[in-house]
This record gives C-alpha cells, structure tokens and sequence, in this order.
C-alpha cells in the first residue's frame, strides 16, 4: 500500500523542520565559553585552542587552601602528559586581580597556562562544584570525566598521608587510549565554588 503524496507546502514545511532540527542537533554539540579570558585580558577557548589533544582545566582559587595543596600534584601530571594533553588552571573569583593571580602561580610553582571564568561558563560546561575539580574533555571535545583529582581528601580538613587512587591521571589515560570510564563523576572535597561573590 503506498502512502498519500505530500502536496508542496506540505512538503516544504516537512523539509524546513528537518534542517531546523538539524541546526539544533549541530548548535547543542558547539560550546560557546567566550567569556573565559587569559591573565592579559584576552578571550580564549580553550575548547578550541587544543586541537587533537585532550584538554584538562582544573578550577582553583587562591585562598584555598586543598587547592593549593594539590599544586604540586596538577604540576606533575601536566608535565608527564604534556606532549598529548592541554592543561589550564580555571580561577573563578571575580575579584582577584590578575596580578593576584600570577603571584599565585609564582609561589606554588605552577607553569600551567590560567584563565578566568567570571561568569562561570567553564563551570558549567564541566559540572565544577568545588576547587580543586578537574575536568577532562577527550581530543573530540567530549566531557568524559569531572570530580576529584584523588582520594587524598576525604572530607575537608581529612588528608591520608598519600592518595591511594589515581582519578584525575586515569581520566587522561582513558582519554588517549579512546576508552570509556565507569565513574565519569568523583565528588571532590575542597572550596564551594558556590561560596565566591
């Protein structure tokens, strides 16, 4: 049984909500994060800025303190996969002066490009909830993991003497092998982002 033939306008309306349909399915997988800046004022993506590489952004803050505990380890990491992962350090206050900032970086010894997230975006894009939380985004821009960068915290204020699990470094490995990772999310323990002005 063949079904009835659609009359033109018919036809045109069907055709015009099909290729709407798709510019939404294209829209929904762009991210827009213009609002990230660098240390100097400038926009940047750091979505857009890594291409082929997989991308890591650590969110901190400079008065906290599990933040800075962890500089060393967000150090190491950065250095052992430079050469196939983008780091970025994701400061959130909205009043920290970008001197403030780089004089941070100097004295926890950290390397690693930062930017500004005043207005959040990279938060959301990444789920962030507290500093220090990192997100990993796979070389095709996928968010396959956000949460802690280990267990050495278990509530705020309750350090082991070592990390006994390795989630941030693993995320990164899944990352580069094309794997998928049974826990996506790992709550970390740290500053509320939700604390800042």
């Amino acid at each position: 049984m063949r079904g009835t033939p659609l009359n033109p306008p018919a036809l045109s309306f069907f055709i015009c909500i099909s290729v709407l349909l798709s510019c939404l399915a294209w829209a929904s997988t762009q991210r827009d994060v213009q609002g990230a800046v660098d240390l100097d004022g400038k926009a940047v993506d750091p979505l857009k800025s890594a291409r082929g590489k997989v991308l890591v952004l650590i969110f901190v803050r400079t008065d906290c303190p599990v933040s800075n505990r962890y500089a060393p380890t967000i150090q190491q990491l950065s250095a052992k996969y430079s050469r196939t992962t983008a780091f970025w350090l994701v400061y959130l206050s909205k009043t920290d002066s970008t001197e403030a900032i780089r004089k941070h970086d100097r004295e926890f010894g950290y390397d690693i490009p930062a930017l500004r997230d005043p207005q959040r975006l990279l938060v959301k894009l990444s789920g962030a909830k507290v500093t220090p939380e990192a997100a990993v985004f796979d070389a095709q821009r996928h968010l396959i993991y956000h949460g802690r960068i280990d267990n050495l915290y278990e509530d705020f204020g309750h350090a082991r003497k070592t990390a006994t699990t390795h989630e941030l470094d693993d995320a990164i490995q899944a990352a580069l092998d094309g794997r998928i990772l049974v826990a996506v999310e790992k709550p970390a323990v740290g500053c509320y982002i939700s604390d800042l002005e």
